[in-house]
């Protein structure tokens, strides 16, 4: 009677340890699939993920990276169409009101596409962007607005050379006194 007793709590012991070990891989396996999920988010979608009306940025230096990281997914990245019209729009968020009304929605994304396709096919890539340090942005005011005036620096790769190519970018805030990108050229 004492060796059945005996084995019987030895076996149900197993058990417990078997659903102990087993709740803990499941557990583990779990957190390492959120983590792989976490990882697999494209820069498109993080792009497109940053929602403006909460979280807009804040200085015109972050109002140009942003611009950035969309530029860099548009010349760089795969997206679906679907994307593209929400990245244009995304960036669209950033320009200034007067700059937005220079085009219709359908002409800017006919204009953006054919950008893209141009810069592709003659095998051009946007390989980094350097932003100035946050004291070289130049704050002054024209017809009662404020605006600010910074310089970016981009390295454009075509098939094995390197390019340089400098903007100037003119912001201007706007009623909400966020940053709204006006216009750039090229810095010559």
């Amino acid at each position: 009677m004492k060796k059945s007793g005996g084995i019987k709590i030895v076996i149900i012991g197993a058990i417990l340890a078997a659903l102990v070990i087993g709740y803990y891989f499941h557990l583990a396996n779990k957190t390492q699939k959120q983590q792989e999920e976490v990882v697999e988010s494209t820069q498109v979608q993080t792009a497109l993920m940053r929602d403006l009306d909460k979280n807009y940025p804040p200085t015109p230096k972050e109002v140009i990276k942003y611009f950035n990281e969309i530029t860099m997914c548009f010349y760089n990245e795969k997206y679906t169409d679907d994307e593209l019209v929400q990245l244009a729009e995304k960036i669209q968020g950033i320009y200034d009101a007067e700059l937005v009304a220079n085009k219709s929605q359908e002409q800017y994304i006919e204009d953006l596409k054919n950008d893209i396709v141009e810069m592709k096919s003659n095998d051009r890539s946007v390989s980094s962007y350097q932003m100035p340090a946050s004291t070289d942005v130049e704050f002054f005011s024209e017809d009662g607005n404020s605006c600010a005036r910074l310089y970016c620096t981009y390295s454009i790769r075509q098939g094995t050379d390197m390019l340089q190519s400098r903007l100037v970018f003119i912001l201007r805030q706007d009623e909400n006194k966020r940053w709204k990108i006006l216009g750039w050229d090229l810095d010559v």
